[in-house]
């Protein structure tokens, strides 16, 4: 596991802890091998800034870039008994073909005192569109639960703006009139104009793999927050990307386990449920979960994946001050997963039979 040094002015670090919910950076320096970096050190997150082990942001000063990206997020996976959710998740959008940030586990030194394994992610910007040779376009993030796609707020209560919920990443103030344009398409055409418009603004085949992403995985906040917006300049038409998907494979963003069957198949944002009511659509949902169920989302395949990524954190376990578990713990909770997996997979399986018998429009 490589190690990462992070040396700071104590004034600086009693500057970040004298307020934790503040965003501003402080000067510090990153070393990573025989390299040494300027940066700019934030905390990050919410549950995890009143954690003893807390989340970090870095964002490269100089240089300004650093193997193509110019800013990093260190999380600490504190609620995360396998401190490894977040990287499955990411690892599996991947894997069935949605856009993710990669991510490693480092063991992470801060003025020479071992702060423990933190997970670092890549910050999904226009620097990660630049690395993946994809288009350049708008970045939008999903930063709170009134990102629902819809007119009206999780209490019910009509929104006083459309774009309640989200925060521009990349991009000018008025690229975010096209997700505007999403919101309102979504909540007032009328079917037949909604089935015929919708495409022309959103990459729907992909926002249907990432669905399937959000259902097999069973994150809760996945579909009304924990994601980001990116407009292809190419196709004009938005992608969705996850992130913080720590509360997963079984378990909430606490740790506590969530029943396999506690996610429905049809997830629950606007968006979802309007492009489902479509025949066409719904089927091309089907069919991707089906062969994501068959494929990828099964104890075979990835246990390939999870089973060295627990090696090789085992040996670093015992140096990190915030853990009291043993390997056995380890392995205990890598077989927590299988089983979710299984049952997960068990009862999507059933479910599919019965979305695909309902009566729907189209």
């Amino acid at each position: 596991m490589q190690k990462y040094e992070i040396f700071i002015n104590p004034k600086m670090l009693n500057q970040l802890n004298r307020d934790i919910w503040v965003n501003d950076h402080v000067p510090a320096v990153l070393k990573i091998g025989g390299d040494q970096y300027s940066i700019g050190l934030a905390y990050r997150g919410n549950v995890i800034r009143k954690k003893k082990k807390k989340s970090y942001n870095i964002i490269f000063q100089k240089p300004f870039t650093v193997n193509g990206a110019h800013e990093i997020h260190l999380n600490a996976e504190y609620n995360d008994i396998s401190l490894s959710r977040n990287k499955l998740s990411l690892d599996f959008f991947d894997q069935i073909g949605v856009i993710s940030p990669h991510s490693k586990h480092v063991l992470l030194y801060i003025n020479g005192f071992c702060k423990g394994i933190y997970l670092e992610i890549e910050s999904f910007d226009q620097f990660l569109l630049q690395k993946r040779k994809l288009p350049m376009g708008p970045i939008i993030y999903a930063t709170n639960y009134y990102a629902n796609f819809s007119l009206l707020s999780p209490k019910k209560k009509l929104k006083s703006d459309l774009l309640e919920g989200y925060t521009l990443k990349y991009g000018e103030k008025d690229d975010l009139s096209s997700l505007e344009d999403l919101v309102l398409m979504t909540n007032t055409l009328k079917n037949d104009e909604f089935e015929a418009e919708i495409t022309k603004v959103l990459n729907v085949d992909e926002y249907l793999t990432w669905l399937s992403g959000v259902v097999c995985t069973q994150n809760f906040d996945g579909f009304i927050h924990n994601y980001a917006l990116y407009r292809n300049s190419e196709t004009n038409t938005f992608e969705i990307t996850p992130w913080d998907y720590d509360g997963t494979w079984g378990r909430d963003l606490h740790g506590k386990p969530l029943e396999h069957d506690f996610i429905p198949i049809t997830g629950y944002n606007t968006l979802t449920s309007r492009l489902l009511y479509f025949a066409n659509f719904k089927k091309k949902y089907c069919d991707k979960l089906s062969s994501i169920l068959e494929h990828e989302f099964t104890v075979e395949a990835q246990a390939s994946r999870i089973t060295p990524l627990f090696e090789s954190l085992k040996p670093s376990i015992d140096l990190d001050p915030y853990l009291n578990r043993s390997s056995d713990v380890f392995d205990a909770e890598q077989d927590f997963i299988f089983k979710f997996i299984q049952k997960r997979n068990s009862y999507l399986k059933q479910e599919l039979i019965r979305l695909q018998d309902e009566k729907v429009y189209g």
